[in-house]
């Protein structure tokens, strides 16, 4: 089959059917292999397949069933991304329609993400209100939402008080304002489905007996780690060397060689989300880097070397935190 999950695929596996999945471009090689013409009909299509299994199904893997906390756990991952995506989308238009009529509420929040930019909108969602809720009201919101700090709280003051001095007309400002509103209610509400996700996840990951295993890895947190858990799974049996893990991530190159001529290039047939996590699980590690030598630099005599405090044995951590999942024996 040209897909490893579905319920097709589940049901197939629970009636004790053996089941090879195939990706599209195998698949479509096959065929030409059969009808170099290129014709392409369900009846070909079974035909090339049927005999690739024949003749290379030695070689070939066959799915196993899969465990069901694993199964839920990459749903539910998969469901929070898009929940994500949603939001950001979601904030890209707020901004949009803020950049319209309302600079100052732009100038005074650098991330949009936070509830307390959205609650600024619905207590104050014209310049004009913001302009007649005065000091006062400024002041209280902003310990309301725990805004006070020193190094921004004078500059929130300064962009409230000079809000109203370039505004844009009645007609304008009452419709966009509407929609801001809009858009802000729909991104509490779709943060608290969010925040449920979050928990579930939490909740199925700590039950999983590799949830130390991958909690372990540098930089993967308690977001990233039980994306990695659903991607991968817990049969890492499937897995014949470390190789093959970043092949279904994606973060193993394709080499191109005939001749003289050597090219390498992107993979671009993997797992595209299971790619996307171990592309966030790299990001806080060099972001740690950057601050510790902003540290090291502002205090030459005082600096300690940094030191790892991994939760697995450092024997079984090696220098790809891949080899550590692919490892069948890292537990």
């Amino acid at each position: 089959m040209e897909t490893s999950q579905g319920f097709v695929v589940e049901q197939l596996l629970e009636s004790g059917v053996a089941v090879y999945p195939i990706s599209t471009t195998s698949a479509k090689a096959y065929r030409q292999r059969k009808v170099p013409s290129g014709n392409k009909t369900d009846h070909v299509d079974a035909w090339s397949l049927a005999d690739a299994l024949r003749v290379d199904g030695h070689g070939w893997k066959a799915l196993a069933k899969e465990d069901p906390l694993v199964a839920e756990l990459r749903l539910l991952c998969r469901d929070e991304v898009a929940l994500i995506e949603e939001r950001t989308a979601l904030i890209n238009q707020l901004q949009s329609a803020l950049r319209e009529y309302y600079p100052a509420a732009l100038e005074a929040f650098e991330d949009w993400t936070m509830p307390s930019a959205w609650a600024f909108v619905e207590a104050f969602p014209t310049p004009q209100a913001l302009a007649s809720a005065g000091k006062r009201k400024w002041e209280k919101f902003l310990h309301t939402q725990h805004l006070a700090r020193p190094q921004t709280y004078q500059k929130r003051m300064e962009i409230f008080a000079h809000a109203a001095e370039f505004v844009s007309g009645q007609a304008l400002t009452r419709a966009k304002s509407r929609l801001a509103l809009a858009r802000a209610r729909m991104l509490r509400v779709l943060q608290s489905q969010i925040d449920s996700y979050r928990a579930q996840i939490e909740k199925l990951f700590a039950q999983h007996p590799d949830h130390d295993l991958f909690g372990s890895l540098p930089g993967a947190g308690p977001k990233i780690a039980p994306r990695l858990l659903g991607e991968i799974g817990s049969d890492r049996s499937r897995f014949e060397d470390p190789c093959a893990l970043q092949c279904l991530a994606g973060t193993a190159p394709v080499s191109y060689q005939s001749g003289q001529i050597h090219k390498v290039y992107l993979r671009r047939h993997c797992n595209k989300l299971l790619r996307h996590a171990v592309h966030l699980m790299g990001q806080p590690e060099s972001e740690i880097l950057s601050v510790g030598r902003r540290l090291l630099r502002a205090a030459p005599h005082t600096r300690q070397e940094p030191r790892l405090r991994p939760t697995l044995p450092r024997s079984t951590l090696a220098k790809n935190p891949l080899e550590n999942v692919a490892d069948r024996h890292a537990l």
